[in-house]
């Protein structure tokens, strides 16, 4: 059951204090909440809801995504975010609470059910109307300024000169903009994983499910032997080396091979006397997840080999891959891989997969994606040089787009061209920074360096709610920034004003 509710805003001097007071309208939770079309989202909401006609009464889209914004924009886990709400008026209001109440608004359990219900396209839509309202915004203020300043200058160079000066200022170039495009990848807060670990996280799990198997037919029968303690004496004589001898590590995983190898023989034969129903649902997950672990690893000990397509780095998390990416802190990172596009300081999620991928293959897309945003195409996008294969080359040409970085070819023997191309890529170079930047932002402020949502889904709705609050964030901080913009052009108004009265006095005098 889901009671709707046309207007999701509350104005700050109708939230109830008991102790008094009204709340700041500038603070910066009252400020976010007027940004985000609630309205909207609602809508969402209700079809990732279903049937709101039965069950339980469903927590308000306000709260709910609320919570999340909360949750990731002061990088907290779950049970913290619900005592920050409690303790905090301002947050409560944020979250579409009519009044200030002592008890917590909802168990921190229930913020995984939020992250399902807001999946990562979701997100993603949720950006793309916040970044345009703020847009459209800004260039109605710019609108507005260039009016004021042909008002007081007619014979500027403002819309309202001659006829000329009309035509020139309506040829608009086709193509407007840069975009910046790079791509990074988003750790999973899992164990550094190795192939002895892996297969002796799938025996001990197996142990435990053998136990549950086994437990209606206690007495009746004898228990199938899994040698556990002599299988976690050997991994332990291996895991405590500091830097074991190949030939060693190979025989330890040799072992754990056979024991997983042996459990899953005695659970195929307890199947048969008992049933899968025994199990959790948890239990049947991992028992899938490790038979084709088994298979994996098997394949790999065959053929001495270190590849193998869709490897699990992880029971508890299947989903993970691993992602190379050649950094010298960290060669190889796992998590998901991502795409972004920054474009005047906001940036988009293009493109998410949990599987490695070329880059390069996926500029069109992002290319498209600003084409259908904005209605025209960039004028430049800058990147960095896995992303120059001549498809993409070839599809920039045909657009009237300029790609960053050198041309294919012979340099030309004029030196002055070569000058002004070196020039070129070195002003693309700086200007392609902030997106390294907004990757440091992202890592470092918030939750993106650490996704610590342990399912696919929810760890992909983390994911978008990253660029969701970073682009919140930079609204947040234009909106102070006009703001002191307005105050000191008042204050040299005022100045001038006065300076200007002082000298015609001395002028009289």
């Amino acid at each position: 059951m889901y009671e709707y509710n046309e207007n999701q805003l509350i104005l700050p001097h109708e939230f109830f204090l008991p102790f008094g007071g009204q709340l700041n309208p500038k603070n910066r939770w009252v400020l976010l909440s007027q940004i985000i079309p609630w309205a909207k989202i609602e809508e969402k909401y209700l079809q990732a809801l279903g049937d709101t006609r039965q069950g339980q009464k469903a927590y308000s889209v306000r709260l709910a995504l609320g919570a999340l914004i909360i949750k990731e924009r002061m990088d907290l886990s779950d049970v913290e975010t619900v005592e920050q709400i409690t303790e905090n008026p301002y947050l409560q209001y944020f979250i579409g609470l009519s009044s200030f109440q002592e008890e917590a608004p909802f168990h921190p359990s229930s913020m995984t059910h939020f992250r399902k219900r807001f999946g990562a396209d979701v997100i993603n839509q949720v950006n793309e109307w916040v970044v345009e309202a703020e847009q459209a915004k800004t260039k109605d203020t710019d609108k507005t300024k260039d009016d004021d300043n042909d008002l007081d200058n007619p014979n500027g160079s403002g819309i309202s000169g001659s006829s000329e000066q009309i035509e020139s200022h309506e040829e608009k170039p086709k193509n407007q903009g840069k975009m910046l495009v790079d791509s990074t990848c988003a750790p999973a807060d899992i164990a550094y994983p190795t192939d002895l670990s892996l297969l002796n996280d799938a025996r001990e799990k197996l142990e435990g499910i053998i136990d549950t198997l086994h437990e209606p037919q206690r007495g009746t029968c004898r228990k199938p032997r899994t040698y556990r303690k002599k299988a976690r004496k050997q991994y332990l004589a291996v895991a405590k080396q500091r830097n074991p001898r190949k030939k060693t590590l190979r025989k330890a995983v040799r072992q754990q091979l056979n024991h997983v190898r042996r459990n899953l023989k005695h659970i195929q034969n307890l199947v048969q006397k008992s049933s899968l129903e025994l199990l959790s649902k948890q239990q049947y997950r991992d028992l899938l997840v490790i038979h084709e672990l088994y298979r994996q690893q098997k394949n790999m000990f065959d053929t001495k080999s270190n590849r193998i397509d869709d490897r699990i780095v992880s029971i508890q998390q299947p989903h993970v891959r691993p992602i190379v990416r050649g950094k010298t802190s960290a060669r190889v990172e796992f998590g998901a891989k991502i795409s972004v596009s920054l474009v005047d300081g906001f940036s988009f999620l293009d493109v998410l997969d949990w599987n490695a991928y070329h880059e390069g293959n996926y500029l069109v897309q992002s290319i498209e994606a600003y084409f259908q945003r904005y209605g025209f195409y960039p004028e430049a996008v800058l990147v960095d040089q896995i992303y120059r294969t001549r498809e993409n080359r070839e599809y920039c040409k045909e657009h009237g787009i300029r790609l960053s970085g050198p041309r294919l070819g012979r340099p030309s023997k004029n030196e002055q061209k070569n000058r002004e191309q070196k020039r070129i890529e070195y002003q693309d170079a700086v200007e392609r920074n902030p997106i390294e930047g907004k990757f440091g932002e992202g890592k470092r402020s918030y939750g993106l360096g650490l996704i610590q949502a342990r399912l696919q889904q929810t760890s992909e709705t983390e994911i978008a709610l990253q660029f969701l609050v970073m682009n919140l964030e930079k609204i947040l901080r234009d909106t102070f920034l006009s703001f002191f913009q307005i105050f000191f052009s008042f204050l040299r108004q005022i100045t001038i004003h006065k300076l200007s009265i002082f000298y015609k006095v001395r002028v009289v005098q």
